[in-house]
């Protein structure tokens, strides 16, 4: 769990530019493995296109493990706060009401990287991607259902 100390470090010289690629990170409360059920993580798939939808961020690669998520976007319209409230609080207002529990769904902050220029975005994503493959949930990527690149 985040102590208050390491959440403000996590704000601690971020800086959003629209146009800049990040990865964000971030973790459901106490870790609690909500989206292994990959009905329940496609609501947080659904508010990753609702930002492309709003301008906010171009979506490059995500995925979506049973008790976090990753994310490598561009961002647009928002910052990294902005972006991530949105997403946090309208993707929480839909688990809630799907699995009809009440609470705080996610952790407080997030992790973020601004991607540098030189860096090979394809294997950032790979890397992303490949997240069920290490945490040993699937044999292959594609067998697992929560997860895109656009260069696929």
């Amino acid at each position: 769990m985040l102590t208050r100390l390491h959440a403000s470090h996590l704000r601690t010289g971020r800086h959003s530019q629209s146009g800049q690629i990040y990865l964000l990170t971030t973790v459901t409360h106490l870790r609690e493995p909500l989206f292994s059920d990959w009905r329940v993580g496609r609501l947080v798939v659904d508010q990753f296109r609702q930002a492309q939808t709003d301008e906010r961020a171009n979506s490059l690669a995500w995925v979506v493990m049973p008790d976090h998520f990753h994310w490598l976007l561009e961002l647009r319209n928002s910052t990294l706060p902005g972006l991530m409230l949105a997403t946090k609080s309208r993707s929480a207002r839909a688990v809630n009401a799907c699995l009809a529990r009440k609470g705080q769904l996610w952790q407080k902050g997030f992790h973020d990287r601004a991607i540098r220029r030189e860096e090979d975005l394809q294997a950032v994503a790979r890397y992303i991607v490949a997240n069920p493959l290490r945490a040993g949930l699937v044999k292959r990527v594609h067998d697992y259902s929560l997860w895109d690149a656009v260069w696929l």
